[in-house]
């Protein structure tokens, strides 16, 4: 249904964010491959975890018959983001991964797309009668209280968020206060730093100045995995980089971000880093015409971050839009201190020289900054951009907090664990077993038996 109404979805929604029919028709597409990829993900079963180890009275102690599968949590409410006003909204990753796992959801709208939200909701009601499932599968609610009220409710039996630090935090503390505290998934901002080597800058400088300008712009640079600081050395090679990267952020037209109360945080947020003593502006950021932005970087040497790091400290906070900070840095200890000072990540980059990629460089440079890495954030990126988070049974998005709340990854298949809870059936008559764990596995799932993989 939403590929058959996909114009009237693309219309709707770009009017509301001006995110264009291009980002918006890939968006659809993405999101539409998410609930196919989580109806697969049923299908084979293995999300269950069916573990099954039969009585044995020879073992000390005896054991008795145990099945353990997973079971849904309840009624989940979602939280739609700003950014993806279908990939991860009323239609999108936690829904399609809430309803995988057999929980009926709960959205609450985000206020830039409304519109858009009651749109697609219907579209998923309409699916849910048209398949047996009662409409109510899919609700949506509008506005903030609602949304405070959604996660107290005592029929919620787990929230997911993507959004401020500030708002999540909000509700994750809601969720947490209730008389039966709930899970609580929040996506709430993420820095993304970029590392860029000595020896990489030397090989292939330009290259990567452009490739920042293009992740760190790509759409208004409005997405959660925007490389928000980049770590580049000092001297001739890294100079060669900035040139490529004031280049083309000078090329990259101004655009609309998703409403003013965003552009006029942008703007106020870049003024006020870019008065930080030490922090220059080869291309300025900020107020574009009416309703659009400029995008920009921001240079500081390591040291002055270093020497006084609460002074700078708004340095190492998101700023949502199309910019990134450049700390230039004077070698790997430096590098590594100012990595050591930034808080939990969705993604770090790392951009190696061929030598330092294969593991042959004499001071294993590109090993350890792989570990510093992966203490950081939850995907690691090695010569390439962050932003493009593809939908894989191998993905994870979500990292060290604030970047998420939880360990849990928002998508990807293994995004439908959130929903779930194991229960262990002990010495159950087969006749009154869940079918999934009923002997000769009539459902020909994926279960583990005795300690053996076992298929029907």
């Amino acid at each position: 249904l939403l590929d058959a109404t996909g114009a009237r979805v693309i219309e709707a929604a770009d009017a509301e964010t001006a995110l264009g029919p291009g980002r918006l028709t890939g968006e659809l597409a993405r999101t539409t491959y998410q609930l196919r990829a989580c109806a697969d993900a049923v299908d084979e079963g293995a999300f269950l975890d069916v573990r099954i180890d039969h009585a044995d009275p020879s073992l000390t102690p005896p054991r008795p018959d145990l099945r353990r599968h997973k079971i849904p949590l309840g009624p989940v409410a979602v939280y739609a983001a700003s950014n993806f006003p279908l990939a991860f909204s009323v239609p999108g990753g936690d829904t399609a991964s809430a309803l995988a796992a057999g929980c009926p959801v709960v959205v609450k709208a985000h206020p830039d797309h409304p519109a858009t939200s009651e749109l697609v909701a219907a579209l998923l009601r309409r699916a849910a009668a048209e398949t047996g499932l009662p409409e109510g599968v899919v609700g949506l609610v509008h506005g903030f209280d609602a949304g405070v009220e959604l996660v107290r409710h005592p029929l919620i039996a787990a929230a997911g968020f993507t959004g401020s630090v500030r708002g999540g935090r909000a509700l994750f503390d809601a969720a947490a206060a209730r008389p039966h505290p709930i899970p609580f998934h929040g996506e709430l901002g993420s820095l993304n730093p970029v590392v860029v080597t000595e020896a990489a800058a030397a090989e292939r400088a330009a290259e990567i100045g452009v490739g920042l300008a293009a992740s760190m712009t790509l759409g208004v640079g409005q997405f959660c995995v925007k490389p928000g600081l980049a770590l580049v050395s000092e001297g001739p090679d890294g100079d060669r980089l900035l040139t490529a990267l004031t280049a083309a952020v000078s090329d990259t037209e101004a655009g609309v971000l998703l409403d003013h109360r965003m552009r006029d945080a942008f703007v106020d947020g870049v003024r006020a880093r870019a008065q930080l003593p030490g922090v220059e502006a080869p291309v300025t950021p900020g107020a574009g015409g009416d309703h659009t932005v400029g995008a920009g970087f921001l240079t500081l040497p390591a040291a002055r971050l270093l020497d006084d790091p609460a002074a700078y400290a708004l340095l190492l906070e998101e700023c949502f839009g199309p910019v990134t900070v450049v700390v230039r840095h004077t070698g790997d200890d430096e590098a590594a201190a100012v990595l050591a000072q930034l808080p939990g990540n969705l993604t770090a980059t790392l951009h190696l020289s061929a030598e330092e990629s294969a593991g042959q460089d004499p001071a294993a440079r590109g090993a350890r900054l792989l570990a510093e890495a992966t203490a950081l954030a939850g995907r690691i990126v090695v010569n390439g951009w962050p932003t493009g988070v593809a939908v894989a049974p191998a993905q994870h998005h979500g990292g060290p907090y604030p970047a998420t709340t939880s360990t849990a990854t928002s998508v990807g298949a293994t995004a439908i664990e959130r929903w779930l809870r194991p229960v262990v059936h002990q010495d159950t008559p087969d006749a009154l077993l869940p079918v999934e764990l009923r002997e000769g596995n009539p459902l020909g799932l994926p279960r583990w038996v005795d300690g053996r993989p076992e298929r029907g």
